[in-house]
């Protein structure tokens, strides 16, 4: 049995070095809107941090805000000071990796924006040619301090999801489905 009452993901939260130049990026690339900033200058007397965080107990969170990305899951921003501090981002492959994906309807159009406004594209679109993501296309891309980013497309919408809508199934996130009352 899954969580009592669980209903989505809410937001992912992810840190960066400049919470500023990751806000502008998020606005200007991905047309993010910043909804408010949560919390300045936080930190907390003993071990607060490291019981309720998992973080070095002298670590300061000097902000974090709240994006949202069209219909997206919320973004939460963080900027924090810690001693042991990792300044790299992990890669894909690293133990906790991983990206974040925005849906674009032309992905031709997108990565021709991206390449626009100096982001760094990762190689070319990749189409998938069978299996059940056939019909979707990706491409990865940097934000300006190092993680991953990428883009998503599928038109026509994927194979498993033609399977899944005809089986009853539920549907991965699509922006034409979002009228239907199950995805």
């Amino acid at each position: 049995m899954p969580i009592p009452g669980m209903r989505g993901m809410e937001h992912i939260g992810f840190t960066v070095p400049d919470i500023n130049e990751a806000c502008d990026f998020f606005e200007k690339i991905l047309g993010a809107e910043v909804l408010f900033t949560a919390a300045t200058n936080f930190k907390a007397d003993g071990d607060w941090m490291k019981v309720h965080l998992n973080v070095d107990p002298r670590c300061v969170i000097t902000e974090f805000r709240y994006l949202r990305c069209g219909n997206g899951t919320n973004l939460e921003v963080f900027q924090y000071q810690a001693p042991d501090q990792n300044p790299l981002p992990p890669k894909n492959s690293d133990i906790g990796g991983h990206h974040l994906a925005f849906y674009v309807d032309d992905m031709a159009a997108a990565v021709d924006f991206l390449k626009k406004n100096g982001v760094k594209v990762l190689g070319e679109p990749t189409s998938y040619t069978d299996g059940p993501n056939l019909g979707l296309t990706w491409c990865y891309f940097m934000a300006p301090w190092g993680q991953q980013l990428e883009i998503v497309s599928a038109p026509k919408g994927t194979v498993y999801d033609d399977e899944a809508k005809k089986s009853g199934r539920t549907r991965l996130f699509h922006p034409k489905y979002l009228d239907e009352t199950k995805i």
